[in-house]
């Protein structure tokens, strides 16, 4: 499986999901769709971000399809370098605390996104393989200014072909 549709490696008790894309759009405009909360409020849901290592960020994802106090992550920003690095905390009721990191790097034209979840159960991680990708898919249509994709039939779509059908 390509790092584009996600890859877990395990340590113990522990998984980290990575991707991989390639973005056909300069660092410093996939920067402002990720950090900015206005932004990335459109392709991934309300998101509040204290833009500085050690602030805090809040964010109700728009999906998946269950109460808010659920799915709302909280956490520090542990890495701030614009427009290069992107790290904070992700702590969320439905599943273990972890670590998401975005690293950009320009590649041409484009940039290199390297996205990463890690601290995740094994369990949770094959959960949010095609939960992730659905929204990455809709940071490409985005940043393409195409219509997003609708993130629960795109994880469904996800999971069914690549991921052996597990679903919300």
């Amino acid at each position: 499986m390509t790092s584009r549709e996600g890859r877990i490696s395990i340590d113990n008790d522990r998984a980290t999901l990575t991707f991989e894309r390639r973005l056909p759009h300069p660092v410093e405009r996939v920067w402002r769709a990720i950090t900015d909360p206005e932004e990335r409020g459109k392709w991934m849901g309300d998101t509040t971000i204290d833009a500085r290592e050690g602030g805090m960020m809040d964010m109700i994802p728009a999906a998946p399809p269950i109460p808010a106090d659920q799915k709302r992550m909280a956490g520090r920003v542990l890495v701030w370098d614009p427009p290069h690095v992107f790290e904070h905390e992700w702590n969320q009721r439905i599943v273990e605390p972890g670590v998401v990191r975005y690293e950009l790097v320009a590649d041409g034209d484009g940039t290199l996104l390297r996205f990463s979840h890690r601290g995740l159960g094994v369990r949770n991680a094959n959960g949010f393989r095609p939960g992730t990708h659905a929204y990455l898919d809709r940071l490409e249509a985005y940043l393409a200014g195409a219509e997003l994709p609708d993130w629960q039939h795109r994880y469904r779509e996800v999971a069914e072909n690549a991921y052996g059908g597990q679903a919300w």
